[in-house]
């Protein structure tokens, strides 16, 4: 059985990391999987927030959660394959607090899955050498909700049938309409029939793909992988296993910082190609690494190559990066055909182009400051690593220098990072006092303070988000809405009011990058309050300011989990209203009028309503009546795209001190970027409208 040691935690991220150690006796049968499912299923009863009990109704739901993770439209399995497995439906919860496993149901399960997906090869590749008869009008449902196991191979047959012709349908329309906007191209001098040949053959291409990858990577360790993280996520959907590679990626993605080859790859019809070179990275020092260079093989040192053709570009990534000064030697296919092995030593690579950035919004009554903020990042292993409260401020700086009249927060699609962070950075816009309040397991509760009386700006603020704006960009949103410190403009944000701490499994691999044997666990330890009491866990935060949102209609937020954590509010905090001098009533009444007598803004409320009805209908496999659905559904997306974009572009520059990163970057395809940005932030609507809030703002005082 297992031995437990638990070390006190350290503050590092959303609060802290613990090393969970256990080893093996030598004596005990058990595998290394058995030891690491059995250790955190005891992690989960101990340390998390709000543990499920582990019995047999648990037990159940991992059954039936691993089967839909495995087949998630249930066009794989058989009924019969489901019913031979039901022997483990009772029995996993045993195994997961260490009951000797007679045998392992997801080696089971996946090993009777890929055999089905061998089956389906087959099946696919039948069907799909025979015409389809588009004139037959008959439907499908693409609603998994909706599908059961098939109960025979005959039923399944008819599933795969009816998938096979509605993906060449896709294929099959799109073709006709190129064809249509290419007459004079005799490339598309082209029969009907020749069209839904290659509709047929572009739909096997991509099937053919998709299960060869997963054939590729779908090993003992990654069913493993799968079959944990089922577990995990029955206790709410934050907590999560990463294994050692994917516990690295995690901490890359906080930092913003990798070890790697300075490469930017792509996807070419399922090659793995550079797209394009970081000056001064390892890949372009060598000399010998080109933009559409073929990446084929992948090795660690001088150890066996992987053969990465058939990989997704991100698992592709996870292999070639690793730690600093590790040699990675990589096959490439040169655009010439000849092959050429190239030995590149790793390096540090930032990746700042995730990190705030700012630019002015020129007026002719003034200038507009805006920061945009992907995420709420923290590099803690380096003393002069990026903080984003540090970086913000220095936007801010660079900003006021600029005589701006107003900042405009970007916090859309921001999913959260450090909870530190966000206590610095709303430190940032307020004196002192308390920014968010937590509770742990026990029911105790604490406050996070700003404990800094400076405050480093002072002016209008109005802080952006949407549907994709979570954890500390809620906690962020919301303390500048309980001290009515700014205005929040936008869409609900997502609602996740969970704080999660990560804990390192086994031995640690050396004494410097954090990595363990076992990966890492993150788990909900704590929960998360507004100063006002209440709780952004489902609910998120409303704007104070509402504009439509087209995506509103999707089933993406916290309350759409089923694992998701329930609502609760604790007591109001002690704090003190900003005194703004505002009359935010007024800011709100006059943009809310605005809004309304905006044509764009009505078109895109109408058309979310309209893709919401539309969601879940049943899909026409007739090609009349397809292209009927298909004309209402994009022209409904193509309006959208075009309503999302201002007519006239609003005069937004660089400031000043960061003009050469975009005009005279050393690296053209990252000064592409950036100019890519721009260009998008000058047309965005929603930007648009909250300019108008500000200066709303400015005359309200």
């Amino acid at each position: 059985m297992l031995k437990r040691t638990v070390f006190p935690a350290a503050l590092i991220v959303l609060l802290g990391i613990t090393l969970w150690a256990f080893k093996r006796n030598d004596k005990s049968p058990e595998t290394k999987e058995q030891m690491l499912l059995t250790a955190i299923g005891t992690i989960l009863e101990q340390k998390h927030y709000s543990p499920k009990p582990i019995d047999d109704n648990f037990s159940k739901q991992v059954f039936t959660k691993y089967l839909q993770a495995l087949n998630p439209d249930k066009n794989i399995f058989l009924q019969s394959d489901i019913d031979y497995l039901k022997k483990y439906e009772l029995i996993l919860d045993d195994e997961i607090k260490g009951a000797p496993a007679s045998s392992q149901f997801y080696t089971d399960a996946a090993s009777i899955y890929l055999k089905r997906v061998g089956e389906i090869m087959a099946l696919y590749k039948e069907m799909l050498a025979k015409p389809f008869d588009f004139t037959i009008k008959e439907e499908i449902s693409l609603d998994d909700d909706k599908a059961r196991y098939a109960v025979d191979e005959t039923s399944r047959k008819e599933f795969w049938r009816k998938r096979l012709k509605y993906l060449t349908l896709e294929q099959y329309t799109d073709l006709l309409q190129q064809r249509s906007r290419n007459l004079d191209d005799t490339a598309w001098k082209k029969t009907d029939a020749q069209l839904e040949q290659m509709a047929r053959s572009k739909v096997q291409t991509v099937l053919d793909r998709s299960f060869n990858r997963q054939k590729l990577i779908f090993n003992g360790q990654e069913q493993f992988n799968t079959y944990v993280n089922v577990v995990t996520d029955l206790m709410d959907p934050h907590t999560e296993y990463f294994p050692p590679v994917e516990s690295r990626s995690f901490e890359e993605d906080l930092s913003g910082r990798f070890y790697g080859i300075g490469a930017q790859l792509k996807d070419d019809d399922g090659a793995i190609k550079i797209a394009s070179l970081i000056t001064g990275s390892p890949a372009w020092k060598s000399g010998k690494v080109q933009v559409n260079d073929e990446i084929i093989k992948v090795a660690q040192g001088n150890k066996e190559p992987v053969d990465v053709r058939g990989y997704a570009v991100t698992d592709a990534v996870k292999i070639i990066r690793g730690s600093k000064g590790s040699e990675v030697r990589l096959t490439f296919k040169k655009t010439d055909g000849t092959t050429e092995v190239v030995s590149l030593i790793r390096d540090e690579i930032v990746q700042d182009e995730q990190f705030a950035r700012s630019a002015v919004i020129n007026q002719p009554n003034g200038k507009i400051g805006y920061i945009f903020l992907p995420e709420f990042y923290a590099d803690f292993d380096r003393p002069n690593g990026n903080r984003c409260s540090q970086d913000v401020a220095n936007e801010i700086i660079k900003l006021e220098k600029e005589n701006v009249q107003g900042i405009i927060l970007d916090l859309r699609n921001n999913g959260g990072g450090s909870l530190p962070e966000v206590v610095n950075m709303v430190g940032l816009f307020i004196k002192s006092g308390p920014v968010v309040q937590v509770k742990d397991r026990n029911g105790k509760p604490a406050i996070l303070p700003d404990n800094d009386t400076s405050v480093l700006y002072t002016g209008p603020l109005a802080v952006m988000v949407n549907e994709f704006s979570a954890s500390a960009s809620e906690i962020f949103a919301a303390a500048i809405q309980d001290y009515k410190r700014g205005i929040i403009v936008g869409s609900d944000t997502y609602g996740k009011g969970t704080v999660q701490r990560t804990l390192p499994l086994g031995k640690p691999l050396d004494l410097f990058s954090g990595q363990t044997e076992y990966g890492t666990l993150k788990l909900t330890f704590e929960k998360f309050y507004r100063i006002n009491g209440g709780s952004t866990q489902l609910k998120g935060v409303s704007p104070d300011i509402a504009m439509p949102d087209p995506y509103d209609y999707l089933k993406i937020r916290e309350r759409d989990q089923p694992t998701a954590l329930a609502w609760d509010q604790l007591p109001k905090a002690d704090y003190t209203e900003f005194n703004t001098g505002i009359n935010w009533d007024a800011v709100e009444t006059e943009a809310k009028s605005r809004i309304q007598a905006n044509p764009a803004f009505n078109a895109l409320a109408k058309n979310a309503l309209w893709l919401k009805e539309n969601a879940d209908r049943d899909y026409s496999l007739n090609l009349t009546e397809y292209q009927k659905q298909q004309s209402l559904l994009r022209n409904t997306v193509k309006q959208d795209d075009s309503l999302f974009r201002l007519s006239t572009a609003m005069n937004i520059q660089p400031v000043s001190a960061d003009s050469a990163k975009y005009y005279s970057n050393a690296d053209s395809a990252k000064g592409g970027r950036y100019l890519q940005w721009l260009k998008n932030v000058q047309k965005d609507i929603y930007i648009n409208e909250t300019v108008n809030v500000i200066n709303d703002i400015n005359k309200a005082h």
